[in-house]
């Protein structure tokens, strides 16, 4: 992450109200630019194209698709993205950057493969069950495998600090998403829901496209060791079970509800409960700002702490590396402080606009009732992956893992216990999930202050590990000795 740091250091310096606002422009337009904005171009296309005229099992058969292809895309990315993020680390640490491209075409290939064993089933059971007619099936499944092209794309970008890259590519795919529907609608009068389901995928295309072009481009050599990237999955398998139980975390308690009195089916196929989904969306959209947060203020304060510490390490004075870990630990609190301060605030202020604005909008009854206590819970959730990160900067992997499995465990049973509660109290499964993952990992992060040292001087072995014949548990023979010295 620090290479928006020098960035954010240069804006920020200058400690001005204008410069403060900027600065926080910049953080927002590398991280959230993206989903925002898709969302506002299928706003965009339904306003203008009149989507709202539709009947009602086109726009639900519709709003299902969007809803499938964005949360399996990110779950079917899960298992791999971190794995895949410390290889990239180690190689561009180590300057073989010729390894990159091996990297990429295997997690590609592994990508594709998983997604597809999801995706491909599922539709055959929506056009064989459902009755959706092929080439909407079609087109659907083209969508979803184009968002995965572009999430998958996206780590490489991200790796190589490229955010802004990332936001221009999203933006002239949905640009041209909202010309083809558009033009398909206005034009040549095709069925809306399939004219916006087909831009979108096109624009998904366009974006994964300019994505890999980017990649490639930047790394032009393969040095085709491909063994290395698997060995990659084998050592660092708990990467993949923190990252896959975090991000299932994210969409188990949707999965909990869609199976209430809420649940809708669309098609024998979509199964989705809007009154929570919708209420889920909006308790994210009122903590998105914590990602910013963390975004900024580790880049521009805990990562240079973290950097003087490392150095310490390899060339300082014992002295010197107790001074500049105490620095470091009481920065990384100091974060996660100012991180519960900040967007404490925040979310109460944006809690309170939606309860003056929404019932406007429409969104009023079960919707309002669910929201309080999902935006609770993902003001904890944040936050409890704001040290999840830590832990990462610290190869705590065991606690990482640890903090990851609860959260999602407790989730997944907490909600199952709330969805029998009344309306107000849905989402405190996805509260106490949060909280509990909160607990552990702020208890490891407390652990590896204790432990660091031993963490970074005893983790090393005298013997290069092999393999072979073992050798023989004799190291000297003595009766042998005294006879050769005698001799």
């Amino acid at each position: 992450m620090a290479g928006i740091g020098v960035k954010l250091n240069q804006i920020f310096e200058k400690e001005t109200i204008a410069m403060n606002l900027i600065g926080f422009g910049y953080s927002m337009m590398i991280t959230v630019t993206p989903m925002f904005v898709v969302i506002g171009n299928i706003m965009l296309m339904s306003i203008v194209l009149g989507y709202d005229k539709l009947g009602y099992a086109q726009r639900n058969l519709f709003s299902a698709t969007v809803l499938y292809i964005f949360i399996f895309s990110l779950l079917t990315a899960a298992p791999f993205n971190a794995v895949l993020s410390r290889y990239l680390s180690d190689v561009i640490y180590d300057e073989t950057y010729e390894d990159i491209m091996p990297c990429y075409y295997a997690g590609l290939i592994l990508n594709i493969v998983l997604s597809c064993l999801l995706g491909i089933p599922f539709c055959i059971w929506e056009y064989v069950v459902g009755g959706v007619a092929l080439y909407y099936v079609f087109t659907g499944f083209c969508g979803y495998i184009a968002l995965v092209l572009v999430f998958y794309s996206m780590l490489y970008l991200s790796i190589c600090k490229d955010y802004t890259k990332i936001s221009l590519y999203f933006t002239g795919g949905m640009l041209l998403a909202f010309l083809v529907a558009a033009v398909l609608v206005l034009v040549f009068d095709v069925e809306l829901t399939y004219s916006m389901l087909l831009a979108l995928s096109i624009g998904f295309l366009l974006t994964s496209v300019l994505e890999m072009s980017t990649v490639r481009r930047y790394f032009r050599k393969n040095s085709n060791n491909y063994r290395k990237v698997f060995l990659y999955f084998k050592k660092y398998w708990k990467l993949v079970v923190v990252n896959t139980g975090y991000t299932l975390g994210l969409y188990i308690h949707n999965f909990v509800f869609w199976d209430t009195r809420m649940k809708m089916v669309v098609v024998d196929s979509f199964v989705m409960a809007p009154m929570y989904d919708m209420a889920t969306c909006l308790a994210m959209f009122t903590n998105i700002s914590a990602s910013v947060i963390f975004i900024s203020r580790v880049e521009m304060y805990f990562h240079e702490r973290y950097k003087v510490y490392s150095e310490a390490v390899t060339g300082g004075r014992w002295q010197d590396i107790m001074n500049t870990k105490t620095r470091m630990f009481r920065q990384l609190s100091r974060e996660l402080l100012n991180l519960v301060r900040i967007q404490f605030i925040i979310s109460v202020v944006v809690y309170l606009v939606m309860l003056v604005f929404l019932p406007r909008m429409g969104f009023s009854g079960t919707v309002l009732r669910i929201y309080p206590c999902l935006a609770a819970g993902y003001f904890i959730l944040f936050v409890m992956y704001a040290e999840i990160i830590f832990l990462y900067y610290f190869n705590d992997l065991n606690g990482a893992m640890l903090t990851a499995v609860a959260f999602c465990l407790l989730t997944f049973l907490g909600s199952l216990k709330t969805r029998e509660l009344s309306e107000i109290w849905y989402g405190l499964g996805l509260a106490a999930g949060s909280y509990v993952g909160l607990t552990i990992a702020y208890l490891r992060l407390r652990w590896v202050e204790k432990h660091l040292d031993e963490h970074t001087f005893c983790k090393g072995t005298l013997f290069e590990a092999a393999k072979g014949k073992r050798p023989d548990a004799k190291v000297y023979d003595r009766a042998k000795g005294l006879k050769e010295a005698k001799t």
